[in-house]
């Protein structure tokens, strides 16, 4: 399938595009976009509620490991999957220790030790799916969090063995979700602070 990618000032017809020929129309597009082995997928908007989660847990991350030997990265830092050849723009990150970038550029890190995600109604599928095997390629991934914008409600799948996760959902306001990887211990009160579930609009 041939996919036309524009950017302010390049409009490109083609059917597969190198990781290069992506990082340098992305660093150009008005809009973001993922890479998937080769084809530029255009990423939708993300609503209100989205974007309160995603910086309420990164707050917290933030500030709880503000003297501590990490990073915490939020939207607009790449993700580099080598594996499977995939650029994509996880929702908040941490990394343990110094980044590794990809290339020489610092947009793109290729270690994160947590990543978390906001489901929206267009990726839930997906994020649950086959973007949770590509970050499972990651030597340097524990923990993996998912968040739901809809209700309270959070599902944390944290790595123990070679090929072996287990899961553990937060289904109440009351709830605290329990970091494995970062000393962190977040009741879902805060990470839903502000968060308007009759005015979601989810996309």
């Amino acid at each position: 399938m041939k996919l036309q990618t524009t950017t302010q000032n390049i409009k490109i017809l083609k059917a597969y595009y190198t990781p290069e020929e992506y990082l340098e129309l992305e660093a150009k597009a008005d809009d973001k976009n993922e890479f998937r082995d080769g084809e530029i997928i255009a990423m939708t908007g993300g609503t209100t509620n989205h974007n309160k989660l995603a910086l309420n847990l990164a707050t917290r991350l933030n500030l709880a490991l503000d003297d501590l030997n990490y990073e915490v990265y939020i939207g607009d830092v790449k993700l580099w999957i080598p594996q499977y050849r995939q650029f994509t723009y996880p929702d908040v990150m941490v990394v343990g220790g110094e980044p590794v970038y990809y290339s020489t550029n610092t947009t793109t890190v290729t270690n994160p030790l947590l990543i978390a995600e906001v489901l929206s109604k267009s990726t839930k599928d997906y994020d649950q799916g086959d973007k949770f095997l590509y970050y499972r390629s990651i030597p340097e991934l524990k923990e993996y969090i998912l968040i739901d914008q809809t209700q309270y409600y959070v599902m944390q799948y944290v790595k123990t063995g070679d090929h072996q996760w287990i899961l553990t959902e937060y289904v109440t306001e009351n709830a605290q979700l329990n970091l494995s990887t970062v000393k962190l211990q977040l009741p879902l009160q805060q990470l839903y602070k502000k968060v308007n579930f009759t005015e979601n609009i989810d996309l």
